[in-house]
């Protein structure tokens, strides 16, 4: 008798674990699964961390059940352009991403990087975040640290073998490639040899090249020729970043820029891009100065400054510049962060002029960039761009979805481009639903698989078994960016749930305060 109620307790007992034989089971859902397919029905199951099944799923054998009908079940978003130096540390939950979509993320772009990567990676982890985070080293911090303080000039013999020891290291800590920022002092003064040696290190460790490059404007064809030779002289992917035409004088000139990464993927050589989903850049008030301003650093920069005639050149440098790219004044440039004077915040700088000195003259103006690049520096948003080329770049299979974000305090002042927090929303809201510019699927596979095979993410970007579960549920009916350039910290609705590596980060539109993220290193 004691044996027959030993034998019907383990059948029990085995009976409950398979009930449990998944931590979560999606039910139901339509899913798009990152590739470009049609969607299909199916439910979806998942455990520790990985998806295990896909197809018809007995859903009492989940831990956890999410009913996922009339719900679109897609992979985790995966921003490859961000700077969230910074503020991955002050806000580890990176709301604004998450309730996105994103689960994961690429740093250190724009040449703008963390050097100590493996230090940084450890402390992500020992701290707890809520994304996946990826990073690339930077060219201008490795310029920085490899040459002291003199950029105009070409790197010693010494210098550039210290600077390629620099990104020897970063690449064997787990950084997944070398980025450049062309526009921004010092890469301004790097010449093409230069960033080909480094990006050499990186392509001997499997690692991209991405670019934001020298010109996005009037001088656009000629800086992607020279991001195409960095690539096929250093042997290794292109990425350009933020694909755009910043020149009024030649908006809609995208069909001829498009037409130069189509050639070179024809030649055979692996060249993708990455755009965000509004007519606006946003970035630091230097990039309205002359970069020669910047040479020696901040100090000199409030030297030069101080004389007189430097002064009044400087001026005149930065009309000459708004007017090259087919602007009679800066009122294209917005305020979006002055910690000196947060009520500059959301003006663009004729308002502010007109409202600090009583004037408001396109030298007016520039004075007042001045002013407040010498009271510590601004955030901008610059409404230089077309919506006829964004809709125009998005259509390229070879184009990705990024933000160019970093992690604000969204109880902070400030007025940040509202890329930050609608930009995944908004292509499925606007491109997708309304304006019907790609499908779906397409829209899914730019923010997914496409990425996750540039950056060599392997084992995310698709719903298959086997595959890390970051998955996002959302109501393609609804979904909606509801960020506005002078509203832009909220959120968008219509994104139900996030899972980041298994867990559930975003339940029915609320942040659960799970830290499931982990650091991707190149593999």
């Amino acid at each position: 008798m004691r044996l027959i109620l030993v034998v019907i307790l383990t059948i029990g007992s085995l009976a409950g674990f398979r009930q449990s034989d998944f931590d979560l089971v999606i039910s139901g859902g339509r899913i798009v699964d990152g590739t470009g397919n049609p969607w299909f029905l199916a439910d979806l199951a998942i455990k520790d961390g990985r998806i295990v099944e896909i197809g018809k799923i007995d859903s009492s054998k989940g831990a956890k059940v999410i009913d996922a009908h009339g719900l679109i079940v897609a992979p985790g978003f995966i921003d490859v352009h961000t700077h969230i130096e910074g503020g991955i540390q002050e806000f580890p939950k990176a709301e604004n991403f998450v309730r996105m979509g994103v689960t994961s993320v690429v740093t250190g772009n724009c040449g703008a990087s963390i050097l100590k990567l493996g230090e940084w990676f450890s402390a992500l982890e020992t701290n707890g975040i809520s994304i996946n985070v990826a990073s690339l080293v930077g060219h201008n911090a490795v310029r920085r640290s490899g040459m002291g303080g003199e950029f105009d000039r070409p790197p010693t013999p010494e210098e550039l073998a210290r600077m390629q020891e620099i990104v020897e290291k970063a690449m064997n800590e787990g950084a997944i490639g070398f980025s450049t920022g062309l526009e921004y002092v010092p890469g301004t003064y790097a010449k093409t040899d230069e960033i080909v040696a480094l990006a050499k290190v990186a392509a001997a460790h499997g690692g991209i090249y991405t670019s934001h490059m020298r010109n996005e404007g009037n001088s656009i064809e000629d800086s992607i020729r020279e991001t195409l030779t960095v690539g096929e002289q250093a042997g290794c992917p292109v990425e350009i970043s933020h694909f755009k035409i910043s020149s009024k004088k030649h908006w809609g000139e995208s069909a001829a820029t498009i037409k130069m990464v189509a050639e070179a993927r024809a030649r055979g050589e692996q060249v993708t891009v990455d755009q965000y989903m509004y007519p606006a850049a946003s970035t630091g008030i230097g990039i309205l100065f002359p970069s020669w301003l910047f040479d020696g650093g901040t100090d000199k920069a409030k030297e030069k400054l101080a004389q007189p005639e430097m002064h009044t050149k400087v001026v005149k440098d930065i009309l000459a510049k708004a007017k090259g790219e087919g602007f009679s004044d800066l009122s294209f440039a917005y305020i979006a962060s002055h910690r000196a004077n947060p009520a500059f915040n959301g003006k663009n700088l004729q308002e502010i002029a007109k409202s600090v000195k009583g004037k408001d003259k396109p030298e007016d103006q520039a004075e007042q960039a001045i002013d407040i690049l010498l009271a510590g520096g601004a955030q901008l948003v610059l409404q230089k761009m077309s919506e006829t080329d964004v809709e125009r770049i998005i259509r390229q299979p070879f184009t990705m979805v990024a933000s160019d974000a970093g992690i604000p305090d969204i109880a902070g002042d400030g007025v940040p481009h509202p890329r930050g927090f609608g930009n995944n929303a908004r292509l499925l809201a606007s491109y997708v639903r309304e304006k019907k510019i790609i499908g779906l699927e397409e829209a899914v596979r730019k923010m997914t698989s496409l990425p996750a095979q540039t950056f060599k993410l392997w084992d995310r970007g698709i719903l298959r078994p086997g595959m890390a579960a970051d998955i996002v549920i959302f109501d393609e009916k609804t979904i909606a960016d509801r960020a506005t350039f002078t509203q832009p910290k909220q959120f968008p609705v219509g994104i139900e749930y996030v899972l980041v590596n298994g867990q559930t980060v975003i339940e029915k539109g609320n942040h659960t305060d799970a830290k499931p993220g982990r650091v991707l290193k190149k593999k």
